[in-house]
């Protein structure tokens, strides 16, 4: 039900899901990720319904910010929403100019119109059973003299946060969080029904839906605007062939084609003429469903989207399409080929696992990988620096035997560098060349090699070339991993015998000595250690789980997997008195911030405390211009001489903050509002100390700008800053998931109150500081080595703390954090903390 029509009077937050969170309109941008999120608005102006196909409708329709300023520009608060399908037929019937709508489940496009109506950059698009509007009908038109009611403020909520322990962590959680739906007054939409036209029937204009055979494609490449472009060619049983180009911003949004032979299904793609042949493009609205084309493979659509239209219909096509497909010889005999059966000269598509990779210089990375098959001919061999490798630099010899190297060139570099090692492969138009072959960025180390096979992956898009990362679910990919879990265990059998193997996997952790472990035939010592002081036995994980919540265990495990992946993820901002986690604001939605009060003219009238100013900014490059920046300093700081201990910045932007944030031991932004100096927004920054960045909880602060250098107080620091402005600081922690093995179960757990003992780097430090950064990058990569098998995974020593916590429906639930336990690192790993500033 896409429609949501609430009881008069009811705002729409009564019955819009908690975990929504609201985005303000003048924050949208195509650039973020937008699940969970809502955003709310004032319909301004309602457009008619205009069907676009058969049985497909658009409407568009504009709303305003809420509790939008009068003094704030329309082009700020305000966004057109394009609905598709049944849900504009279904807005058309029950919304109405003046409702205030509630929408979530939407992706965001850059409007082509935005020059002409002066409105927001990017429009929001609601398709799909995904897709959400919640209309509010007030029970009488608003007085347009009085303001806006009451502002309200965004709810932070997050699944993590509720699965946290309290800070006691012997205590269940007392909240329960509930989800108020009351009185919802909705109408039943139909599936929708959607017309597809065969190949041999398109006319130059319309907009429809097609399914095609694909005989030609090309890997989505980058074009010279911001999007990226990709170009197939498809048929059907009419035999035409319609070249189509399609152009989206996302990656993601465009077809996952693998091989020839693939079929997709286009909705809202536009027929044109061009060179007096017919060729498709995407229009608004433009979705894709691929599948594989081989007969008997299941029919399993390929997608990013988080709804999508499939039913027995759309099953049934494309068996047909794969029946036709094969009988008129579409599919290629032999899609890909194995290292094994490689042969010089030859062009060829190539199936693998990525172990590591390294870039040689800014035209070439290479990447090591593997099929579990062996090429019979001697294969280039490549040396690169250890501390250059992202993945694990040194392997078994009878797995080095196994490994190509391949070398990436130019346009191709850049999606290289987003491969990470564990990722399956295809290489598209791989070329193998055999004789001389001289390495770019060749060291003193490596002569050139003769008589050598070596891979290359030139640059440039011509006959398919490129990259694509396949699904775990892919069946080449299920293939490969047999062929690899069968070397896995030909490699096992060389240092123990089967039933050596299943004798010490079957015995119980606790019955061994599990201090030490035999790591290739070798004792090696745990990488953890617990530094509490309880006297417990070890228990397995199937015991544990039986146990009773509020206890702590002992366990000796194998990490299995964590999350994120993306280890920059795991850092959040905690607020230590309303106990909400957020996700630490990308630059971008900063710099928006800042752009926005740097833009603001409005007057002002600094506190007495405060002397004004002006200062230069350091220009980027000698091309730059300088420009001078508002700024205000302390009064008592500048009769003591200090005057590059603190100084409030006006009017600046995020990246001229950075700069002068070398020069200046604590820089607090600032902008005018209501004739006095206040902070920014708290999704910004309120204190800039060298590279450390500081923010405040919006829920908790109560922000005044006032001179944070009282008497008595020899030096300012982020605590003393905070308090002085009335701002609650937030803290930096570090937030992950792990997922725990041992030989009877396994078990997911938080790192969290530990994770600085754990990981031995302190949270705010990860914040700025590279070396810290790779320090817990390369502990993660030693507990759970990408792309590695069990068997090199070594055994933790971790104390475990259970305690109950509330899911979303309010039942109780029993989770794990690990705590009192620290990783063993060599003295090498370690690294040095710089000086705050």
């Amino acid at each position: 039900m896409p429609v949501h029509v609430l009881s008069e009077g009811a705002g729409p937050h009564a019955q819009v899901p908690t975990d929504q969170t609201r985005i303000p309109i003048h924050l949208i941008t195509t650039k973020t990720d937008y699940s969970n999120k809502s955003v709310k608005g004032k319909v301004i102006c309602k457009g008619q319904l205009m069907p676009i196909a058969a049985d497909d409708f658009i409407l568009k329709t504009l709303i305003q910010e809420e509790d939008s300023q009068q003094n704030t520009s329309l082009r700020n608060q305000s966004i057109n929403i394009l609905l598709f399908g049944s849900l504009a037929k279904d807005f058309d019937k029950a919304g109405s100019q003046g409702d205030v709508v509630v929408a979530s489940g939407f992706t965001v496009a850059k409007s082509s119109t935005v020059h002409e109506d002066n409105l927001h950059h990017c429009n929001l698009l609601l398709s799909g059973d995904d897709a959400c509007l919640y209309v509010s009908r007030l029970s009488s038109p608003p007085d347009p003299r009085s303001p806006l009611s009451k502002k309200r403020s965004t709810t932070l909520s997050s699944e993590v946060s509720r699965l946290l322990p309290p800070p006691d962590p012997r205590s269940p959680l007392a909240k329960k969080r509930s989800t108020t739906l009351s009185s919802e007054v909705s109408r039943n939409t139909k599936t929708p029904k959607y017309t597809y036209v065969g190949l041999g029937d398109l006319k130059a204009g319309s907009v429809t839906n097609v399914y095609g055979v694909v005989v030609f494609f090309k890997q989505p490449f980058k074009s010279r605007g911001t999007d990226y472009c990709s170009s197939l060619k498809i048929t059907d049983q009419s035999n035409e062939k319609i070249g189509c180009t399609l152009f989206c911003e996302k990656l993601e949004d465009h077809p996952q084609i693998f091989q020839i032979g693939d079929i997709v299904r286009m909705h809202r793609v536009k027929a044109q003429c061009f060179n007096n042949s017919i060729t498709l493009v995407n229009t608004f609205g433009f979705s894709v469903l691929t599948f594989d084309g081989g007969v008997g493979a299941a029919v399993e659509p390929r997608t990013s989207s988080r709804s999508f239209h499939f039913d027995q219909e759309v099953r049934s096509t494309v068996e047909g399409l794969r029946s036709w497909a094969a009988s008129q010889t579409l599919l290629p005999t032999v899609p890909t080929i194995p290292l094994s059966a490689v042969e010089p000269k030859l062009y060829f598509d190539l199936n693998c696992q990525l172990l590591a990779k390294a870039p040689i210089d800014t035209t070439c990375t290479l990447l090591r990988v593997w099929d579990g098959t062996k090429c019979p001919r001697t294969l280039l061999k490549v040396i690169v620096e250890e501390n250059v490798t992202e993945g694990p630099s040194v392997f078994s010899k009878k797995k080095e035997d196994l490994i190509a190297n391949i070398l990436i060139y130019d346009n191709h570099v850049e999606f290289a560098s987003q491969l990470k090692p564990g990722d399956f492969l295809r290489i598209y138009n791989l070329r193998a060349i055999s004789g001389s072959s001289k390495v770019p960025g060749l060291t003193s180390s490596q002569s050139e090699e003769v008589d050598h096979l070596a891979f290359h992956l030139h640059g440039g898009t011509a006959y398919g070339r490129g990259i694509r990362v396949l699904p775990e679910n892919s069946s080449d990919v299920q293939e490969l991993k047999r062929t690899l879990e069968a070397f896995s265990s030909d490699a096992a059998e060389d240092v123990l015998s089967d039933s050596e193997l299943m004798e010490i996997w079957s015995t119980p952790p606790e019955s061994l000595n599990l201090t030490e472990h035999s790591v290739d035939g070798e004792r090696a010592e745990c990488s953890t250690e617990r530094s509490c002081s309880h006297d417990l036995q070890p228990v397995t994980l199937s015991e544990l789980k039986r146990s009773e919540p509020g206890q702590i265990h002992h366990v000796t495990v194998q990490l299995r997997s964590y999350q994120p992946h993306r280890l920059h993820q795991a850092l959040k901002l905690y607020c230590s008195k309303c106990t909400s986690m957020l996700d630490v604001p990308d630059d971008e939605l900063v710099a928006g911030v800042f752009s926005k009060a740097s833009r603001d003219p409005g007057s002002w009238s600094p506190p007495p405390c405060l002397l004004s100013g002006k200062v230069d900014v350091p220009a980027d490059s000698a091309e730059s211009q300088k420009r001078d920046l508002s700024v205000h300093l302390s009064t008592q700081l500048m009769s003591e001489g200090k005057t590059e201990e603190l100084i409030f910045l006006r009017g600046s932007t995020l990246e001229e903050t950075c700069r002068l944030a070398a020069g200046y031991k604590n820089i607090i932004p600032v902008r005018p509002s209501g004739g006095h100096l206040a902070l920014l927004d708290m999704s910004a920054p309120f204190l800039f100390r060298g590279r450390k960045r500081y923010y405040g909880c919006e829920r908790c602060s109560r922000a005044t700008v006032k001179d944070p250098f009282a008497e008595g107080v020899e030096a300012i620091d982020e605590k003393i800053v905070a308090e002085a402005l009335g701002v609650q600081l937030l803290q930096y922690v570090l937030l992950m998931k792990l997922k725990l093995q041992d030989a009877t179960d396994t078990l997911e757990v938080f790192l969290w109150r530990d994770a600085e003992l754990f990981f031995e780097v302190k949270a705010e430090e990860a914040a700025a500081n590279q070396e810290a950064q790779k320090s817990i990058h390369q502990t993660m990569d030693a507990l759970c080595p990408p792309g590695g098998t069990e068997d090199g995974r070594p055994w933790l020593n971790l104390c475990l703390t259970a305690y109950q916590a509330t899911d979303d429906e309010g039942q109780n639930q029993t989770c794990y954090q690990i705590c009192n336990t620290s990783v063993i690192r060599p003295s090498s790993s370690t690294w040095s903390e710089p000086d705050p500033a």
